[in-house]
C-alpha cells in the first residue's frame, strides 16, 4: 500500500448503519446518535490545530494484480449477502426482504412511530431501486424503530409490507456512522455490499468502549472521491482527515487515556524526548484520546471547515470482491480490505523518515530497547520496549510503512493490515490481532476481559432438581458455542456415582427448545463437534454445537428414564475474536453434601483482569416456586491452583458490601452469599455448601461488570 500525504492546511476551532430485516426475515439493531457525543469528551480549552490530508492504497501482490474483471463480469451476490444474516451495531440495522415478482423497485418507510404519523429523516417513500435489502443510518442507540416497504412497477406503488419493528442496541461504546454513496446504493449488489460492510463495523463496534462516534463515507468505483482513476493495481484505497499536533499535547493525551493492560505497558515504552517536533493522528484517533479534532473531510476528498467525515473508503469496483464468506480462491475478500481501510481512518499509519511521526510510529522497534522510525532494516511493532516482536512493519516502498510486512500468496498470516492482499484469504480484527493491539495503545480502548468457558458440577435428581445452567451471549453478531452434559466420564476424576446417561436440552429466552441430544454421537453435526477437539469420551453423553445469537439461553441436565447422578453442564466458546461473548452466569441444581456439592467454574479470558460478582442463591428462590431451597448458602471462591482466595457466608458481612449494594447485584437474602472482586485472567472455581451441612436446591451465578 502506498501513502500519499497531501497538506491542504488550515487552522479548524472546534453513520449510523440502520440494517434491518424486512418483511419475512430476521433483522439486528444497533444506534448512533446525531448530536455527534464525541464532542461531549472534547475539553473546552483544548487548542485548534491545522489538518490536512492523507490517502492510503491497498495493493495486490504483483502477480495478483493483472485480469481484474470488469464489473459486469462479477456475479450479482445480493441475495447471497443477506443469507449471512444482518449484524447489530450501536448504530444501524439493516432490513430486508424477499423480492416480488414483476416488481421494478422497493420504497422504504422508517419511522419511530408504529403508526407512521413521522418519518426518520430521508426516510419517507425512500426509493431503494430493485434490490433485497437497505442499510439504515444515522439513527439513536437504544430507540425503537419501525420500518415497511412496497413495492412499485409502470402502475405505481403496491401495498405496504407488514411492520417490522427494530430497537437500536443502546450500550455504550464505539460508534461508527456509515454513509453509503450512490456508487454503493444504485449497484445491483448494493445490499451484500451494505451487509458487509455493516459486519466490519459490527467488529469495531463491540471491540472498542470509546464513547465516540466516527464518521466514514463508503464507495464502490474506479476512482477516487475527486474523481482521478485508482492507480493501477489497488484493490482499496481511504482517503482520511489528519492534524498535526504538537508532540507534547499529543503524548500527554495519550497517557492520560490509558485504561487497558496494553496501555500501561505500552506507555513506560513512550519515549522521554520528543522524536519529531509534531505528532499527526488521525481525526478520529485525536478524540478518542480527548483532542479537538473533529471531522473535516467533504465527499470530494477535501478538507474544509464543516467537512462531514472522518474519512472516506473506496473498494475498486474493477477488483473481483466476494462480499460473502467462505472467499473463493480467485476473488478478493472484500471485508478484510473494508477493515483495513477502515483501520486507517480510525488511526493507523506511518510516516517514517519525514518530520512529524503518526501515533504508530511510537511503538516501532529493531531490536530491544532500539527504536527504528526509517525505512531501512529490521522494523516491527512492538509494545514493550522492543522486547517482544508482534509483527514485522512493511519495508518495501511499493507499499505502505505502517502496514505488516507481506509475505507472498497465499500468505501464512492472512493479517487485516498485511501491505499487500491476495485473493481468497479472509481475516478480520479482533482485540489479540496486531491490529487490535496497535489500535488500543494509540488511544482507543479495548474491551478485553470475557468470561467463557463454564462448567457446573452438581447432584442431578429429577423435576426441580434437575441441573439447569444459564447463560447470556452479549454483543454483537453470532456466537458459536458448544454445550455439554457429562456423566459416565467423571468416574475418571474420582466421582462414584455419576450421570449414567445425561440427556442435555437448550432453551432460548422464550423457553422454548432450540436443540437437544441425548447421545452426541448421534447428532447430525458429530464431525464438527469432533473436530472442535471437545467431543465427550463417553458416547452416552451429550453436546450440542450451534451459532446463537446474542440472548439469554438456558440448558437442562437431566438422567434418561429418571437417572440421577452427579452430572456436569459445560459451555465452550469456540470462537473468542467474535464480537459477542458470554457473560452473566448461572446454575441451579440440588446442593448436597461431601462430592455433591455445587461446583462451578469460569474462565477469565483476555490480558486485562475483569471485576465480577458470584453469588451463592438460595432462600429467595422459593420466591420462584422451589420447595426446598438451600437455607443457608456459603461460596468459596478458589484459583486455577485450588487456592482459596475469597469465602463469604452472609452477604451483608463482606467487606466491601457497599460495593457489592452498588452494582446492583446484592442478594435479596441477608444470608445469601456474594464475592465482588476483580480477578486476573485464568481459570476459577465457586463451590457453595450448605451451612452445618445443610441440603437443598441452590443457585450460583457469576456476573461479569465491565
Amino acid at each position: 500500500m502506498g501513502k500519499r500525504c497531501r497538506r491542504r492546511g488550515f487552522p479548524i476551532m472546534g453513520s449510523i448503519i440502520f440494517a434491518a430485516g424486512v418483511v419475512v426475515l430476521g433483522l439486528a439493531a444497533f444506534g448512533g446518535d446525531t448530536s455527534l457525543p464525541e464532542q461531549k469528551n472534547i475539553p473546552s480549552a483544548s487548542p485548534a490545530f491545522q489538518a490536512g490530508t492523507a490517502t492510503h492504497e491497498t495493493r495486490a501482490k504483483s502477480q495478483m494484480a493483472a485480469a481484474a474483471p470488469s464489473v459486469s463480469e462479477i456475479p450479482a451476490q445480493a441475495d447471497i449477502g443477506l443469507q449471512q444474516g444482518p449484524v447489530p451495531t450501536r448504530s444501524s440495522f439493516i432490513a430486508n426482504w424477499v423480492r416480488a415478482g414483476g416488481a421494478t423497485g422497493y420504497l422504504l418507510d422508517v419511522s419511530t412511530s408504529k403508526s407512521f404519523d413521522s418519518y426518520v429523516d430521508g426516510y419517507r417513500d425512500l426509493d431503494v431501486g430493485n434490490v433485497a435489502g437497505r442499510v439504515v443510518t444515522e439513527l439513536n442507540p437504544g430507540t425503537t424503530y419501525y420500518y415497511r416497504v412496497r413495492t412499485y412497477d409502470a402502475s405505481g406503488p403496491g401495498s405496504y409490507s407488514d411492520v417490522i419493528t427494530v430497537t437500536t442496541i443502546a450500550t455504550p461504546g464505539l460508534i461508527i456512522h456509515a454513509t453509503f454513496d450512490s456508487s454503493i446504493t444504485t449497484n445491483p449488489n448494493a445490499a451484500a455490499i451494505e451487509a458487509m460492510i455493516n459486519r466490519a463495523i459490527s467488529i469495531y463496534e463491540s471491540l472498542f468502549s470509546d464513547p465516540i462516534t466516527i464518521q466514514i463515507s463508503f464507495r464502490y468505483s474506479t476512482t477516487s472521491p475527486d474523481g482521478t482513476p485508482l492507480p493501477r493495481g489497488t484493490i482499496s484505497q481511504s482517503d482520511l482527515v489528519v492534524y498535526t499536533v504538537p508532540w507534547s499535547d499529543y503524548v500527554n493525551a495519550l497517557r492520560a487515556d490509558a485504561k487497558t493492560t496494553n496501555d500501561s505497558v505500552a506507555n513506560a515504552s513512550l519515549p522521554g524526548a520528543a522524536l519529531s517536533s509534531n505528532i499527526k493522528p488521525s481525526s478520529a484517533n485525536g478524540r478518542a484520546v480527548r483532542l479537538n479534532t473533529p471531522p473535516a473531510m467533504f465527499a470530494n476528498g477535501r478538507v474544509g471547515n464543516g467537512g462531514p467525515y472522518d474519512g472516506i473508503v473506496t473498494l475498486n469496483s474493477a477488483i473481483s470482491f466476494q462480499f460473502t464468506r467462505p472467499t473463493s480462491a480467485s476473488n478478493f475478500d472484500a471485508q478484510r480490505s473494508i477493515e483495513h481501510e477502515m483501520d486507517e481512518v480510525i488511526g493507523f499509519g506511518s510516516q517514517v523518515n519525514l518530520s512529524n511521526l503518526r501515533p504508530q510510529d511510537l511503538f516501532s522497534w529493531s531490536s530491544a530497547g532500539r527504536r527504528n522510525i526509517r525505512s531501512t532494516g529490521t522494523r516491527y511493532f512492538s509494545i514493550n520496549g522492543g522486547s517482544t516482536n508482534i509483527v514485522n512493519f512493511n519495508q518495501d516502498p511499493s507499499g505502505d510503512f505502517g502496514d505488516w510486512s507481506s509475505t507472498d500468496c497465499p500468505q501464512a498470516h492472512p493479517y487485516v493490515q498485511n501491505a499487500f492482499g491476495c485473493a481468497g484469504q479472509s481475516s478480520d480484527v479482533s482485540d489479540r490481532s496486531p491490529e487490535g493491539i496497535n489500535l488500543d495503545v494509540i488511544g482507543y480502548d479495548l474491551n478485553r476481559a470475557t468470561l467463557g468457558n463454564i462448567s457446573t458440577r452438581a447432584f442431578v435428581q429429577t423435576d426441580n432438581n434437575v441441573m439447569i445452567g444459564g447463560f447470556i451471549i452479549t454483543g454483537v453478531g453470532q456466537k458459536k458455542v458448544i454445550v455439554r452434559g457429562i456423566g459416565p466420564s467423571l468416574v475418571n476424576y474420582g466421582i462414584t456415582n455419576p450421570l449414567q446417561n445425561p440427556m442435555l436440552e437448550l432453551h432460548n429466552s422464550t423457553g422454548a427448545v432450540i436443540a437437544s441430544n441425548d447421545n452426541w454421537i448421534d447428532a447430525p453435526n458429530r464431525q464438527e463437534i469432533i473436530n472442535s477437539g471437545l467431543a465427550p469420551r463417553n458416547n452416552l453423553e451429550s453436546a450440542i454445537l450451534m451459532s446463537l445469537n446474542p440472548g439469554a439461553y438456558t440448558a437442562i441436565v437431566r438422567g434418561v428414564s429418571g437417572g440421577i447422578g452427579v452430572g456436569l453442564a459445560e459451555v465452550y466458546d469456540l470462537d473468542l475474536t467474535a464480537g459477542s461473548k458470554l457473560g452473566n452466569i448461572s446454575t441451579r441444581a440440588f446442593v448436597q453434601t461431601g462430592d455433591n456439592v455445587m461446583i462451578g467454574g469460569f474462565i477469565v479470558s483476555g490480558p486485562d483482569s475483569e471485576t465480577v460478582v458470584v453469588r451463592a442463591i438460595g432462600p429467595s428462590l422459593v420466591s420462584y416456586g422451589i420447595t426446598n431451597p438451600l437455607q443457608n448458602p456459603t461460596l468459596e471462591l478458589h484459583d486455577h491452583t485450588g487456592a482459596v482466595i475469597a469465602s463469604n457466608d452472609n452477604w451483608m458481612s463482606a467487606p466491601n458490601r457497599l460495593d457489592i449494594i452498588n452494582s446492583g447485584l446484592a442478594p435479596s437474602n441477608r444470608l445469601e452469599s456474594a464475592i465482588l472482586m476483580r480477578l486476573a485472567p485464568g481459570a476459577y472455581t465457586a463451590i457453595v455448601r450448605g451451612v452445618n451441612a445443610g441440603i437443598g436446591v441452590g443457585l450460583v451465578e457469576v456476573y461479569g461488570l465491565q
